[in-house]
């Protein structure tokens, strides 16, 4: 594929269509470059709930306390991603990994050195800038380079983010029962960071003629809108809220477990029962945080792929169904050791597929031009539910169980899922035809 020839330097404003499209090691290397700093990134969310009960065993502050720092750094991470899309669109995905990487390398060693909550609280920001930064760029950038394969090239890429930190778990784990949880974060924080600048610098973004170039007679089941619309564009349209508010039903509950993985498994008196599968025996939260990694990642391609084939709705149908019936399942037996590792699995497969199905999506309704930025925006429905996490662990304080919780969390899942079918499928439609 021929280079293109150079437009604007940096600043003019038309720097993404001066990027060749030939980078070193083609799209599939930028795609793996992306996977490698999204898995770097991962454990600032995931790997979080390892170090909640340490923290409040040092300085006895409350979990729910706590917990506020995982808020802020959700809300971090993804309010601030339009703005960082912005600059990636028209500036290049390079510049703004390296600043994440930074940001992420500092928030944790400030973690590592916090003795007060507000100090916790501003690591946590911190953090969040950065881990937005990279997340954001590395989602943008796949979409970029794979017009004809989005739901898989956004799968991948947020694979990392949800796999990535499965082979960490148990590190982490064992440096902080060896030599405590605030040398954990400091070096954890800095070697993850190091890796993301070090990858930030061979990152690059296709040009604007690409896209057309890649989708050159091909049939795909997602139609996908030939008008570029910008952020300010995008909001002004119905179909866009709505699935904002789909993306806060699904990732509330997942959210949800995220944070409180492992005060939900002291409550229900499993988190320290050894369980025996695949021919491994651990703890159960040691179990089910590795294997809940793993298939919060897997999903993602997974799901992504199936939406290239039969389409973004319904998949989506598919997947929200699978997560309601699961967080129902959870709520009734995971009591049982065995029970609790399989059926968290479950409800982390069935919920990661979101971080590829709806930036997907909105590539495809509203076009590549702004991808970075509006898929971006779309993003932040994952801080707006984080908002809702204070309120499920009011109602199970309130309540002294879980029940009611997990009852809301599945109730939503079931919502968004005919949303997606019934309402979203024929507007998008519609919508789409009348763009092409």
């Amino acid at each position: 594929m021929a280079v293109q020839a150079a437009d604007p330097l940096p600043g003019s404003g038309a720097y993404s269509a001066s990027r060749a499209d030939t980078p070193v090691g083609g799209r599939w290397g930028q795609l793996i470059l992306g996977v490698l700093c999204m898995s770097m990134i991962a454990n600032l969310q995931y790997g979080w709930t390892l170090f909640v009960n340490p923290i409040n065993d040092k300085f006895q502050w409350g979990k729910p306390a706590i917990q506020v720092a995982f808020t802020i750094f959700v809300l971090t991470e993804t309010w601030l991603v339009p703005i960082e899309g912005w600059f990636v669109d028209r500036y290049g995905p390079k510049v703004v990994t390296l600043f994440g990487g930074a940001l992420c390398a500092i928030g944790w060693a400030m973690n590592s050195v916090a003795d007060s909550l507000w100090f916790l609280y501003l690591a946590a920001a911190i953090s969040g800038i950065g881990a937005g930064a990279v997340y954001g760029t590395c989602v943008g950038n796949a979409l970029k380079w794979f017009p004809d394969r989005r739901g898989l090239a956004a799968g991948l890429t947020a694979a990392g983010f949800g796999a990535g930190s499965a082979l960490t778990v148990i590190p982490i784990a064992a440096m902080i029962r060896d030599s405590g949880y605030q040398q954990t974060f400091l070096v954890f924080g800095l070697g993850q960071g190091i890796v993301v600048m070090i990858a930030a610098l061979l990152l690059s973004a296709p040009s604007a003629a690409y896209k057309d170039r890649m989708l050159a007679g091909r049939v795909t089941p997602n139609a996908t809108s030939r008008r570029q619309y910008s952020s300010a564009e995008m909001v002004r349209t119905p179909i866009f809220w709505l699935m904002y508010a789909m993306f806060v039903m699904m990732a509330a509950g997942g959210l949800m477990a995220t944070a409180s993985l492992a005060p939900i498994a002291k409550d229900f008196h499993v988190d320290t029962i050894p369980v025996s599968l695949l021919g491994l025996t651990l703890p159960a939260l040691t179990f089910a945080l590795t294997i809940d990694r793993v298939l919060n990642g897997v999903t993602r391609p997974v799901f992504g792929w199936i939406s290239d084939r039969i389409g973004r709705e319904n998949t989506m149908f598919m997947a929200f169904m699978i997560e309601g019936a699961g967080i129902l399942a959870l709520g009734m037996f995971a009591h049982s050791p065995m029970a609790f590792v399989l059926l968290t699995g479950l409800v982390f497969f069935a919920w990661g597929e979101i971080y590829s199905l709806f930036p997907s999506t909105c590539a495809d309704t509203y076009g590549d031009k702004n991808a970075t930025a509006n898929a971006g925006l779309l993003y932040t429905a994952k801080g707006t539910a984080s908002l809702m996490l204070p309120a499920f662990l009011a109602i199970q304080t309130a309540t002294g169980s879980w029940q009611n919780v997990f009852y809301l969390a599945s109730g939503m899942a079931f919502v968004a899922g005919f949303l997606a079918l019934f309402v979203l499928k024929p507007m998008r439609a519609r919508f789409v035809a009348r763009n092409q």
